[in-house]
């Protein structure tokens, strides 16, 4: 028994080997034949014009191609990669800004005394700008340039009394 199961896998491995050997021997005269070659050529053409047909058709119903797809795919992840990288960036500054303010931030004991000398250097800046305003509106009025000067107008003349018909006479007599 063991016999045959060796004679039969000997006898399967050189029918395999003669198989492969005889189907080599036909894609390699399939592959030297010109009139299949040609006929390979012609399916390839066919297919690249078959592609081309079909991509001026999509393109003339406005719709996208397979490659334009990929092609937005590939530039949506570009962004999305992008955005998180932005996002990383700005969670960065919000944690140096809490950091920052936590450090900045005055002790609570001494915030009420902080505040106060605040409150206090305001109002004496405001005092001491008080006085300068008082003093500036009691000091007498700068003198006017004599370019601004107001010029004094003469008034006018006083009108003669209407002149009667016997006075207009009188005075185209004389003259």
């Amino acid at each position: 028994m063991a016999d045959e199961d060796a004679s039969g896998g000997k006898l399967r491995d050189r029918l395999a080997r003669q198989g492969e050997d005889a189907l080599g021997k036909v894609a390699q005269e399939l592959l030297e034949n010109p009139l299949v070659m040609g006929a390979i050529s012609r399916a390839f053409e066919a297919r690249e014009r078959a592609v081309a047909a079909q991509e001026t058709a999509m393109s003339a119903l406005n719709l996208p191609s397979a490659a334009d797809v990929e092609r937005l795919t590939r530039r949506l992840r570009s962004v999305s990669l992008r955005l998180e990288a932005i996002e990383d960036g700005v969670d960065r500054l919000d944690r140096r800004f809490e950091n920052l303010a936590r450090a900045a931030a005055p002790a609570p004991e001494h915030a009420s005394e902080d505040r106060l000398a605040a409150i206090e250097a305001q109002l004496s800046k405001l005092a001491t700008e008080m006085a300068n305003l008082s003093s500036a509106l009691d000091a007498a009025p700068a003198p006017v340039p004599r370019e601004q000067e107001r010029l004094a107008v003469e008034s006018p003349a006083r009108k003669a009394p209407p002149r009667t018909r016997a006075a207009s006479a009188r005075a185209a007599r004389r003259v």
